[in-house]
């Protein structure tokens, strides 16, 4: 008779299976894309009207990219909560949700950054001004990185 061992294998730490910085990053493409889409028609009516295109337009543009970071923060705090395999779909769940949260904040500083692009192109040059409404914004993506890992149990 020939003894077969059967190896299994334990799955710890699965968290929320990237959910949180897959969504996150869903609203940063977009919010990238909103902003970029304005710099262009902005440095277009600039260039067309006799003005230098203002590099500082990237700024807006890439405002948007750093919900990815609190994505992949929040993706990998989930994961080290190391939590019981029977709360994997609540994880899911406080993934999906912060990754929305962190998305909407990514999507509306796009369109912040798109009308600040606007303002910029058409002579109302107030940079500083723009970039701090930005900032208000970021702070959305940033309370909810924040108040969702202080609110995870410990495994």
């Amino acid at each position: 008779m020939v003894d077969v061992a059967f190896l299994t294998t334990t799955v710890t730490g699965l968290g929320d299976m990237g959910m949180s910085l897959a969504i996150a990053s869903i609203g940063s493409a977009i919010g990238t894309g909103i902003a970029g889409m304005a710099a262009i028609g902005a440095w277009k009516k600039m260039i067309t009207s006799g003005q230098k295109a203002a590099t500082a337009l990237l700024i807006f543009v890439g405002a948007p990219l750093s919900q990815v970071i609190y994505g992949m923060i929040l993706k990998n705090a989930i994961a080290d909560a190391n939590l019981a395999p029977d709360s994997y779909i609540w994880q899911i769940i406080i993934g999906l949700v912060a990754g929305a949260a962190m998305a909407g904040s990514a999507i509306f500083q796009g369109k912040t950054g798109a009308r600040a692009c606007d303002a910029i192109a058409a002579g109302a040059n107030d940079t500083a001004k723009y970039i701090m409404i930005i900032g208000i914004v970021e702070t959305v993506a940033l309370f909810v990185m924040i108040f969702t890992m202080t609110g995870l149990p410990t495994g």
